[in-house]
């Protein structure tokens, strides 16, 4: 439920210089970037996990399972998030950092990229700037030499974008719903404890 009942804003955004998937916004690649923010400090493996088990993707996983036999679990997600697999579903770990994740699908074509932010705040309360972006790299066609996107990129970029968004805000509504209920249990278990 608390996928549902907490919805941050998601928003287009320029990919920061640091980056992993600068690296493909050269020659004829394309590229995006999406960002939000979540209250609460969260680690990438956090981030990782919660995007890769929200029910949104989960659907996309049971299709790549039907349709590619390339199936994949929570755990299998876990193991991603926790930098002891370097192969996930579809995707390969093709770079990683303290903050950020950068997968290519198994055809080279596509990049996925999740990175995580502190932001600084004079209030009390920690924050973290989610972001996600992809990367489609161009398509050489034989007979002529020329490099394109294909038909089936630019039928589907509308989705594409509409689908990286619901996908973030997903992931961020996964992080503060697992937040939300960490606190009570927190306070449960300190109420719980002997009195000296």
């Amino acid at each position: 439920m608390a996928e549902q009942t907490c919805r941050p804003s998601v928003v287009p955004s320029p990919l920061p210089d640091n980056a992993l998937l600068r690296a493909d916004r050269s020659g004829e690649a394309y590229a995006d970037c999406y960002v939000t923010e979540v209250d609460g400090a969260y680690p990438l493996g956090a981030f990782v996990e919660a995007f890769y088990t929200t029910a949104l993707f989960r659907l996309e996983r049971a299709l790549l399972a039907v349709f590619l036999a390339r199936p994949s679990t929570d755990s299998d997600a876990r193991q991603l998030a926790q930098g002891r697999s370097y192969s996930f579903a579809a995707w390969r770990v093709e770079a990683r950092s303290e903050d950020q994740l950068l997968l290519a699908d198994f055809t080279g074509r596509t990049k996925s990229w999740l990175m995580v932010a502190s932001l600084p705040s004079a209030a009390s309360e920690a924050r973290t700037r989610l972001y996600f972006g992809s990367a489609v790299v161009h398509r050489i066609h034989a007979p002529s030499g020329r490099s394109s996107m294909g038909f089936a990129f630019h039928a589907l970029l509308g989705f594409h974008r509409l689908y990286s968004r619901l996908l973030l805000r997903a992931a961020g509504s996964r992080l503060l719903g697992s937040r939300h209920a960490a606190a009570p249990r927190a306070g449960l278990s300190a109420q719980s404890r002997p009195r000296r």
